[in-house]
């Protein structure tokens, strides 16, 4: 790392501190000293036990289950972090809460994801690392420099090594889109890996549920990777897969998703259903009940520790797109 006057220090709060150890151990620091806990009450207290004054700051967060209390341990830690005068702090948040609701989709409805940028703004972040915004545009609900890490490289890299023997005929291959909003990110990641698209046509009845109509595109006979940027209670996957293999006639079905947000019976549905196996990456802990034996993660944390470093470096990070 060079030098420009300014010491990097790396904090976390509860949601995923195992995610930060890790990019604090590649970027060959150690993660700073603070306790972040609650009141009996339920109010959230911070206390950093070091000093912060003049420090280029990273604080990892991200805003997963439960979405409110990691929320508000993020803006507290940003604030305890602002009052004692660090020199500039970065929030990465590998999984953004809230993305979800970025736009008015009917009348009166929240922009929450914007509320939520405007909060962090308020607390005193000066810039956000992320990875895999639900939509893109959200990086323009800030003022502040927003880095939105792609997590696609890594599927390319596990899927390219997985098939590397029958990759020669990539006609046995498909990437399928769960949804027609999912459909950029699948063809950049269809591109990458060199297979054909197809797309999963539905209809959804209200939040959370949704029936599968057709599917557009040719996967009859072919192994197809499902490609999603979260799975959250995996209705939605877990119907897609059955319809592929059902009305598709595909040969199997893997699927993929940068956040395994997994709530309610999400695991227990992927253990039931006709996906071989499920790839997420670690901006988000798997639930500590977990025993079973389809969903697996890949380590994001390279990624953060060379974006974390070069945004330190004050160096591009534009390769790492």
């Amino acid at each position: 790392m060079i030098s420009h006057g300014k010491d990097i220090k790396v904090f976390s709060g509860n949601a995923n501190p195992k995610l930060a150890e890790e990019i604090c151990k590649l970027m060959g620091t150690k993660l700073g000293e603070a306790e972040v806990g609650t009141f009996s009450d339920g109010e959230i207290f911070v206390s950093l036990y070091e000093t912060v004054r003049g420090s280029d700051v990273f604080v990892v967060q991200s805003t997963c289950t439960p979405v409110n209390n990691n929320l508000m341990e993020l803006l507290i830690m940003i604030d305890a972090l602002k009052r004692a005068s660090a020199g500039r702090i970065t929030a990465v948040i590998p999984y953004y809460g809230y993305a979800r609701q970025d736009r008015k989709a009917k009348a009166r409805d929240p922009i929450t994801a914007k509320l939520v940028a405007n909060m962090l703004t308020a607390a005193g972040a000066d810039r956000v690392l992320t990875m895999d915004l639900h939509a893109s545009q959200i990086q323009g609900f800030f003022d502040i420099p927003v880095d939105n890490m792609l997590g696609n490289p890594l599927f390319t890299r596990y899927y390219m090594s997985k098939f590397d023997e029958k990759l020669f005929n990539h006609d046995e291959f498909c990437v399928v889109s769960p949804d027609v909003g999912s459909v950029a990110r699948s063809r950049t990641f269809a591109a990458k890996v060199h297979m054909g698209l197809a797309i999963v046509d539905k209809r959804r009845q209200r939040a959370n549920m949704c029936e599968v109509m057709n599917i557009i595109g040719d996967v009859e006979g072919k192994t197809c990777i499902l490609f999603d940027d979260i799975v959250d209670t995996a209705g939605s996957l877990c119907n897609a897969a059955e319809a592929i293999k059902t009305i598709g006639k595909a040969k199997a079905v893997y699927a993929c998703a940068s956040h395994g947000v997994l709530s309610g019976n999400a695991t227990q549905r992927i253990e039931d259903s006709c996906i071989e196996e499920l790839m997420v990456l670690n901006t988000i802990p798997l639930p500590a009940d977990y025993t079973g034996k389809k969903i697996h993660q890949l380590d994001a944390s390279p990624i953060f520790a060379k974006a974390i470093t070069r945004i330190y470096n004050e160096t591009s990070i534009s390769s790492l797109f």
